[in-house]
């Protein structure tokens, strides 16, 4: 089974940028839906973006649309979120997510395996 390792994340001060890597072993990314969620303090743990296995289709959460950017690379069997213009309630755990199946999925109970996660702070 794929095995997901986070990386990237930090303090950031509002207005910065970070990028987020999701390193695949055990199973190549290009075979599983891709997705990227995040858990505040206190709150469930939500989508942030959505990558489809041929990387065709995207997702996006309201509220990163236009800041935050979801993308593959197959031969670094690595997924990334690149986040810009970050807010401070961009402040969460970044988890990364895969399912075997093509669909684009936006619920966490529906992603079959997980990282342990990289937490984000955005200072204001």
């Amino acid at each position: 089974q794929v095995q997901l390792a986070e990386s990237g994340g930090g303090l950031v001060q509002a207005g910065g940028s970070l990028r987020l890597s999701c390193a695949a072993s055990g199973g190549t990314v290009s075979s599983y839906t891709m997705g990227w969620f995040r858990q505040a303090p206190g709150k469930e743990r939500d989508v942030v973006a959505v990558i489809s296995q041929r990387g065709g289709n995207t997702y996006y959460q309201d509220s990163v649309k236009g800041r935050f950017t979801i993308s593959r690379d197959n031969t670094r069997n690595t997924v990334y979120l690149q986040m810009n213009s970050l807010k401070p309630e961009d402040t969460a755990v970044y988890y990364c997510a895969a399912d075997p199946l093509n669909a684009i999925f936006i619920l966490a109970s529906q992603y079959d395996y997980w990282g342990q996660g990289t937490q984000v702070t955005v200072s204001s």
